[in-house]
């Protein structure tokens, strides 16, 4: 695998050879520097260009930063169309380097900037600095909840039970599978304001919630990822009843601490779910 030193030199020589290219950023991981480094961070890079048709004509010269063994372009798919602006390829060599590489036109630039604040200018023909664009992860910072969306996360957590029920009752073991993942969402939101009123909310849990068990106590932290198992129905109860318990903990500490009142919900769907448990299993 090259080093990251070369895959970088490689990104910006390319740019500086080819006068279509104006402007090089970078976003992602690579440019947090509250992320730890190692071998799976992908190169998120936008080049700005004054015409994308000169590239998006045939891949050939993607050849440039090594063997391609896999690549996805979102802009010319059916299935998971792209949902962004520019052209986007998403790539992986043969050193298992991971480039996730896009096009836009030098006309978006400014919008580029005001989109994410995790992204750095590694380029400019134009000569100017970007001194003023330093990388922060803040908008992905834990958000404090307001009273209201304390209640909304509450009323989505317990109104899915009713959907996890109807499909363990049912037998549709994957119905209820899906709908318990919708549940865990919330408690894992839930779990990150938690994290958020004990240490504050001036720093990221990461994405997908992935550095949330760094502030979670170990027993809380060992029965969320027993909530996980979902091979069986007997299982499936158990994972189902374990999100019931963690969540209501976690929501009522969270409304205590921040003096919100702990909705009602809870009562009501525990009443629900345990007549329906007790009745089909």
């Amino acid at each position: 695998m090259r080093t990251p030193e070369e895959m970088l030199n490689a990104i910006i020589q390319f740019a500086e050879k080819n006068e279509n290219i104006r402007i090089v950023g970078m976003e992602g991981s690579r440019v947090n520097e509250n992320i730890p480094k190692d071998p799976f961070q992908d190169f998120d890079i936008t080049y700005f260009v004054t015409d994308i048709n000169k590239f998006t004509a045939n891949d050939d010269w993607l050849s440039f930063f090594g063997n391609i063994v896999m690549m996805q372009k979102p802009e010319n798919m059916e299935l998971f169309p792209a949902v962004e602006d520019g052209y986007s390829y998403l790539i992986i060599f043969d050193d298992y380097t991971k480039m996730d590489l896009t096009l836009l036109e030098e006309s978006q630039f400014s919008d580029y900037l005001k989109q994410d604040k995790l992204r750095k200018i590694i380029l400019d023909k134009s000569g100017d600095s970007h001194a003023d664009v330093i990388p922060t992860d803040e908008e992905y910072w834990i958000k404090k909840p307001t009273a209201r969306s304390l209640d909304d996360c509450c009323n989505e957590f317990w109104n899915l039970t009713s959907y996890v029920v109807k499909g363990l009752c049912r037998r549709e073991i994957l119905y209820a599978i899906d709908h318990l993942q919708l549940m865990r969402d919330e408690l894992l939101r839930m779990l990150s304001w938690q994290v958020g009123t004990e240490h504050g909310f001036d720093f990221s849990v990461g994405k997908n919630y992935k550095f949330i068990v760094q502030y979670l106590p170990q027993e809380v932290w060992e029965n969320l990822l027993s909530s996980y198992r979902n091979d069986s129905y007997e299982m499936m109860w158990e994972s189902f009843f374990s999100c019931l318990s963690i969540f209501r903990e976690c929501a009522g500490i969270v409304a205590e601490r921040l003096q919100y009142r702990y909705p009602d919900y809870d009562k009501n769907m525990t009443k629900y779910a345990e007549y329906f448990y007790h009745k089909y299993f």
